[in-house]
């Protein structure tokens, strides 16, 4: 939609008139404001919008800043960087964190611009929709909420056998944990988004406090406070700063480096969950450029440091770390750290808050493939009565839709069907780097349509910087580890059928991407989006129309609240 068009639109909505503001943008004012005017904004008239009803902006800002700052602390950093650090040692996993942490900022960057621009629920396939093509709209939308709905069944199921760690008596039952996970996620989810809100404020909470407590702990176990009063220093960087991974001398330790470039990406996976919210997130001008400006600190303080405190406080030749035998956290090098240096409580703990981790994770694929359902039915790229919204304006058919692929996770309590269920879950491990893909294309449409329609950038709320250079970088960076994930297996000769299987797990994501783009492309016959024609004006004028009060601090507490939150 041209802003011509846009100018001209005339919205059937009972009590409202539109005027245009200081910017050539209409505002939406009148008795149909807030979530039946955006959605009338969207749906082009008042009888659609009041037949679906609308998501809310129950979101506040303490919710929006602890979702962005759960969204990067995960079971990643708690148990997955465990195996990067075994492959390749110290120094490569530091600086795979580090180099795929500022390709991940600068994607940030480019989110955060159109999210505070236009924040819509579920916002990246619309995005991508409005800005380059239909089909990687429908691509991204159904690639996200398959990869959401997967990953959703592999945390509820990481959370029951963390249970494991307790069990002295052997009689876990796995199946009764999932069953109580599951519940509790669609509890936290079906009612209102204030209610999920306020469940990822607390476990983000957790996860802050603990991982604080976990970086002050290594720091003093490094320099030797400890019970066991070793001070290791920088004793295992020497031991094997780069480990060789495939090959010897300089190639070996360059793989090395390379395998924790892919083990990173898929840790900082979730870091956008933060514009999938700005749909109902109140204030989302204000709260969204503050969740992406902070998520370089995060990104810097919770990985880097993390991954830096974890080189220096264990070895990468640990036996612990690759033990297949162990239960729960038990091969977390957070964990191995507490035990070798003689603090008996901490693994205890560690457990207990990568059990809240993983939940969190679960609650979140929930909300965001729910979200990301929705805006598909948006685009019109679903049915349409996944629009309907609950009176708290929860979109519940969404919620109950994604929440039902979780039952697969009773594939998981049996051995045979275990195997089925993970080379299942690895279907989906392309998935997010075609994601953080598909919003820099989106981005790149996004500034070629502000400039063919004459908008300044310098009017913005929220400018990405160094931009579109930082853009085409991480593109580029993404582009390749999507390309030679899978490396190892053309170093394995000759092929049989493990290296079959694990040619098929890297790359079948590659396929999949393939024919839901090229589908829709064929079906709809959909052609790139013209910069003159793109649509970025529909559902900008009611949320224009929204006024947030300010919040003033009446003291030095709440000065201090407010910059956090």
């Amino acid at each position: 939609m041209s802003h011509n068009d846009y100018e001209n639109k005339q919205y059937a909505i009972e009590g409202v008139h539109t005027t245009p503001s200081d910017h050539g943008i209409k505002n939406v004012v009148g008795t149909k404001g807030g979530a039946v005017g955006e959605a009338a904004d969207i749906y082009g008239d008042l009888a659609t919008a009041e037949q679906y009803g609308y998501v809310q902006r129950g979101l506040k800002s303490r919710h929006i800043q602890f979702i962005a700052l759960g969204g990067t602390i995960g079971t990643g950093l708690f148990l997955g960087i465990g195996t990067a650090f075994a492959n390749a040692g110290p120094v490569s996993v530091l600086l795979g964190y580090t180099i795929t942490g500022m390709a991940v900022f600068a994607m940030m960057q480019c989110l955060g611009e159109m999210a505070t621009w236009l924040p819509l629920p579920g916002a990246i396939p619309q995005y991508c929709a409005r800005y380059a093509d239909p089909a990687l709209g429908f691509a991204v939308g159904w690639n996200n909420w398959y990869s959401c709905a997967i990953t959703l069944c592999a945390e509820i199921s990481a959370a029951a056998v963390l249970v494991s760690f307790w069990d002295t008596e052997e009689k876990y039952n796995p199946a009764i944990w999932i069953g109580i996970i599951i519940v509790i996620i669609l509890c936290l989810n079906i009612f209102a988004v204030q209610i999920y809100g306020e469940a990822e404020f607390i476990f983000a909470s957790i996860k802050i406090i603990t991982i604080l407590g976990l970086l002050l702990a290594g720091l003093v176990i490094m320099l030797g406070g400890a019970p066991d009063h070793d001070r290791r220093g920088f004793r295992y960087w020497k031991e094997g700063a780069m480990k060789e991974y495939v090959g010897t001398g300089a190639t070996g330790r360059f793989t090395g480096l390379w395998s924790t470039l892919v083990n990173a990406a898929f840790s900082y996976g979730g870091v956008e969950m933060v514009a999938v919210a700005a749909g109902e997130a109140a204030n989302p001008r204000k709260n969204i450029p503050k969740a992406v400006r902070r998520v370089f600190w995060r990104i810097m303080f919770f990985y880097i440091f993390g991954s830096f405190i974890i080189g220096v406080c264990i070895s990468s030749s640990d036996p612990q770390l690759t033990n297949e035998n162990a239960k729960g956290a038990q091969s977390s090098p957070w964990v191995i750290a507490m035990k070798n240096a003689s603090i008996p409580v901490l693994p205890h703990i560690i457990n207990a808050v990568v059990l809240t981790s993983a939940t969190s994770s679960g609650n979140a694929f929930l909300y965001t493939g729910s979200r990301y359902l929705f805006g598909i039915a948006q685009n019109r790229q679903a049915p349409r009565f996944l629009l309907k919204c609950s009176k708290n304006g929860v979109p519940y058919y969404c919620v109950l839709i994604t929440a039902s692929i979780s039952l697969i996770t009773f594939m998981s309590v049996s051995t045979g069907a275990n195997k089925v269920f993970l080379w299942f879950q690895n279907l989906t491990t392309i998935a997010q780097l075609f994601t953080w893909n598909s919003i820099i294309l989106a981005y790149l449409g996004f500034r070629r349509a502000l400039a063919a329609q004459g908008i300044e950038r310098s009017t913005l709320v929220f400018r990405a910087k160094w931009q579109p250079y930082i853009a085409w970088t991480a593109f580029v960076y993404f582009s390749l580890i999507i390309v030679f994930n899978g490396f190892k297996v053309f170093t394995q000769t000759p092929w049989g059928p493990d290296q079959l299987t694990s040619f098929f797990t890297a790359y079948i994501g590659i396929l999949i991407y393939a024919l839901l783009f090229g589908f829709w492309k064929v079906f709809k016959r959909t052609k790139m989006v013209k910069p003159a024609e793109a649509d970025i004006w529909s559902g900008k004028a009611a949320l224009d129309a929204e006024v947030w009060p300010e919040q003033i601090p009446r003291n030095m507490l709440e000065k201090v609240w407010f910059w956090l939150c």
